[in-house]
């Protein structure tokens, strides 16, 4: 493990990029699959913002190190080699983490499921020429997925099957947003905004202005934004499958998986985007009321204390009562 996170730390550390700010600091760098950006406006001395720059980037690569699945090393791929066979061990912020990931399972009542990767394998959006499952293959990979099938103790978990799997992925990145902004408090800043792959946590405001302000991007023209919202101490996060998609014999079939039924989703949605205490939480909100569907994907946003978002479909969108307040367009 040692090894590892020295290796991804130096592949990591060799995408920094300081980008000039006026009145402020921005630096980016590419990791957990993504353009991770952070920019912040220093109420503390210049060795602290350089000290919270080196303890981003190490903290980043140490997460990936431990939690992506793409490395034979990590503690996912020991989990997943694991299955059907033994226990494995984690430590204390590993059992933090899958106790996150059941409270959220049960939460969005099945749409969140990190065990849903042998799903996700099968409908390969990215395969040249794409391919539609069988009915019998996936209700195969079915067999493999399932959060409640998990077995759990205090520091340790099991998967009871071979060729089950757990992927983070749905949740990672967004928790990785929420602990590098804690990070920014810790060493005195107070005035944050943590951009990973376009899941953002905000804290305080740039200077002058009363919040950091956030463009939408419009899922029926990619690349503009429909709306700009005014957020401060808040975070966003947005789920959409317009941009990966496939289509055969007329029928799209989008990226995100129902992991209730086997198959993509196709509920006319385009894209949720969701407003949140934390990075974590709008995250899984958005993918999850993505999945629901408009009017019980709503419900769920509503029924987070904190959060609102908007659900764009093929001819409409839809708001929760209080996601105006943050529209300044």
């Amino acid at each position: 493990m040692v090894l590892s996170t020295q290796s991804v730390f130096e592949r990591i550390n060799a995408t920094v990029t300081e980008v000039p700010v006026i009145g402020g600091r921005k630096f980016t760098f590419r990791a957990l699959g993504t353009l991770c950006q952070v920019t912040f406006y220093a109420s503390a001395s210049r060795v602290a913002g350089e000290q919270f720059k080196a303890a981003t980037v190490r903290w980043v690569a140490e997460f990936e190190a431990r939690y992506s699945r793409f490395l034979p090393e990590s503690l996912i791929s020991l989990i997943n080699q694991s299955a059907g066979q033994s226990w494995v061990e984690l430590d204390e912020e590993a059992d933090r983490l899958f106790a996150l990931c059941q409270e959220l399972y049960f939460l969005t009542r099945g749409a969140f499921d990190p065990t849903a990767m042998p799903l996700i394998k099968l409908w390969n959006w990215k395969a040249n020429p794409p391919v539609v499952p069988t009915d019998a293959e996936i209700a195969a990979a079915k067999q493999l997925a399932g959060w409640s099938k998990i077995q759990r103790r205090k520091g340790a978990i099991y998967l009871p099957r071979e060729g089950m799997s757990i992927d983070l992925g749905g949740v990672g990145k967004e928790y990785a947003v929420d602990r590098v902004m804690q990070l920014g408090a810790q060493h005195g800043l107070n005035n944050v905004l943590v951009d990973f792959g376009q899941d953002l946590c905000m804290c305080g405001a740039p200077p002058s202005k009363p919040a950091w302000h956030i463009g939408l991007e419009d899922p029926a023209k990619p690349g503009k934004c429909w709306v700009s919202l005014a957020v401060k101490d808040r975070a966003v996060a947005t789920s959409g499958d317009y941009l990966r998609n496939f289509q055969i014999n007329g029928r799209r079939y989008g990226h995100i998986i129902d992991p209730r039924t086997g198959y993509p989703v196709d509920n006319s949605c385009r894209a949720v985007s969701v407003i949140a205490p934390n990075c974590t939480i709008a995250g899984i909100l958005s993918t999850s009321a993505f999945i629901l569907g408009p009017t019980e994907g709503l419900n769920l946003i509503g029924s987070y204390m904190g959060a609102d978002g908007c659900i764009i479909t093929d001819n409409t969108r839809h708001e929760t009562r209080k996601f105006h307040e943050y529209v300044t367009r």
